[in-house]
């Protein structure tokens, strides 16, 4: 009998369960969106309740569309939008809040404040974690839950109240919640709460001290491929959970990038690029993040260079739901389409202030250079190309920081199928876009962290062999159009600094 390894992807949108097969082929797919809170401007929230109700729905129908038993599935991987911040009652099993989502700003004054106390400013922290003060990452939003929800900081100092990402909050239900749930996340999870010392792979006594956060509410820091336990709920009774990895960690594992100055984008919601730099830990000076990319069971922990662009995909969203210029997603392709370029108009997607390499919270959204000449297609190309620009900024910082000329750029994610758009992207880059045949490569590399775990792979190689090329795009562009659209798009990109006070 075949068996297969399952993937559950707990994205910031929707959650998906996907079932791979050992040639990292989709077997079946099921998902369910989940609700986005905006209590106020800037603010946003997820109700992990119903996040956890979806993940049992998917898991149950990825099963039931294949026909497959929980004996088919040989490991389950877990992989989930990072930084997201829950808090929930070990004894009821209750969030004491909404999850406080990773593009929230309330933290924004928090960070004004941790950042003033000392002459580093943003970078106070980045020797130890990799990662500059932002609103994005979890620790400020644990530190403002716990300041801000009654009783919940004399339950964490007891022990009752436990932290997690939504791999945490997602393993601890899965196996089995109030009655010996596992609290737990892997080092790529913790590596972007801005808690964990990069250096010693551990909860820094330090940073737990500056945030106010109690140790007793933390998970325990495990490698991204083992057997932390197995599922506890009827959904897949006995199967082991073998893998975890944040969701952009888990694009580059299943984008088989394991050699250092290999490099995949991620065409989200944000955009998120990550370059492997093997086992060397690299600070950077040009506004990315350090991170880790990942670790195998018994192996060193691998580290990458991140940079994380906030409004990508959003941004077709919002063209979509706020203005009404399109009626669904994929419109705006042909939309684009119907002009020759963007008529000398920029969209700077600042909504959420401006993340690497600038990391102005100050930032907010500006288009720039309209004319009478500009309609709506223009603005659907400068929609489009903004993301393009943000990611040619983000790949030269890297460069920069790695020492390496980036020779190609793996590609995934969901505005990958718009073809418009990755041609600009190589025109604009100048180098070599390569979509993969696999575009779930989210999911995937949360399979295959979970499958190397249990041995249904036996190595990277057998991992390197399933990957293949769909479409590999060139740039077409001369020197003096990129040069005059880049120069355009750093004016565009000044004219958005400094809106909030």
């Amino acid at each position: 009998m075949p068996t297969y390894v399952a993937a559950i992807d707990q994205g910031t949108t929707s959650t998906r369960c996907i079932v791979f097969d050992r040639q990292g082929q989709i077997v079946s797919l099921a998902q369910k969106e989940h609700k986005q809170i905006y209590p106020q401007p800037g603010w946003v929230e997820h109700d992990p309740e119903e996040i956890w109700r979806n993940t049992l729905e998917v898991v149950a129908l990825a099963r039931i569309k294949a026909h497959l038993s929980a004996g088919d599935i040989v490991a389950v991987g877990i992989t989930n939008q990072r930084e997201t911040t829950v808090v929930w009652n070990r004894r009821t099993g209750k969030p004491y809040y909404n999850a406080i989502v990773w593009q929230d700003m309330r933290t924004a004054d928090l960070v004004a404040e941790f950042a003033a106390a000392d002459s580093t400013g943003q970078d106070r922290f980045r020797p130890q974690t990799g990662l500059p003060l932002a609103t994005y990452f979890s620790g400020l939003k644990l530190k403002w839950l716990l300041d801000h929800v009654p009783g919940l900081r004399e339950d964490a100092e007891q022990g009752d109240a436990l932290f997690g990402n939504m791999d945490s909050y997602v393993v601890w239900n899965l196996t089995g919640g109030t009655a010996g749930g596992l609290h737990l996340t892997d080092v790529t999870n913790a590596s972007r709460t801005q808690l964990m010392n990069l250096h010693t792979l551990a909860w820094d006594d330090e940073l737990l001290a500056a945030f106010t956060v109690p140790r007793a509410m933390l998970p325990q820091i495990r490698p991204s491929s083992e057997v932390y336990g197995t599922v506890a709920s009827e959904v897949l009774p006995g199967v082991p959970i073998a893998g975890i990895l944040g969701d952009q960690q888990a694009a580059l594992v299943g984008q088989t990038c394991y050699e250092p100055g290999q490099a995949k984008n991620t065409y989200g919601t944000g955009c998120f690029l990550l370059m492997n730099t093997g086992t060397e830990l690299r600070p950077s000076t040009c506004g990315l993040l350090t991170t880790v990319a990942y670790q195998f069971q018994d192996g060193p922990v691998h580290y990458a260079l991140e940079g994380s662009v906030a409004i990508t995909g959003a941004l077709v969203q919002w063209l979509r739901d706020n203005l009404g210029i399109i009626k669904k997603s994929t419109d705006i392709e042909t939309l684009a389409r119907s002009v020759d370029d963007n008529g000398g108009a920029y969209f700077v997607p600042a909504f959420s202030g401006l993340y690497a390499p600038h990391w102005k919270a100050d930032a907010r959204g500006v288009i720039a250079g309209l004319t009478r000449f500009v309609n709506k297609g223009h603005l659907a190309r400068a929609v489009l190309e903004a993301t393009a620009y943000q990611t040619v900024d983000v790949v030269r910082a890297m460069e920069q920081d790695a020492g390496v000329s980036l020779q190609s750029l793996r590609v995934d994610g969901g505005m990958v199928v718009n073809s418009l758009l990755m041609q600009f992207q190589a025109d604009v880059l100048n180098g070599p876009v390569v979509c993969p045949q696999m575009t779930e490569t989210t999911a995937l590399g949360a399979a295959y962290a979970a499958g190397l775990a249990v041995g249904y792979w036996q190595n990277l190689d057998d991992l390197r062999q399933n990957w293949g090329i769909a479409r590999t795009y060139e740039s077409a562009m001369d020197d003096a159009q990129r040069s005059r659209l880049m120069r355009g798009w750093q004016k565009a990109i000044e004219r958005s600094f400094g809106w909030e006070e």
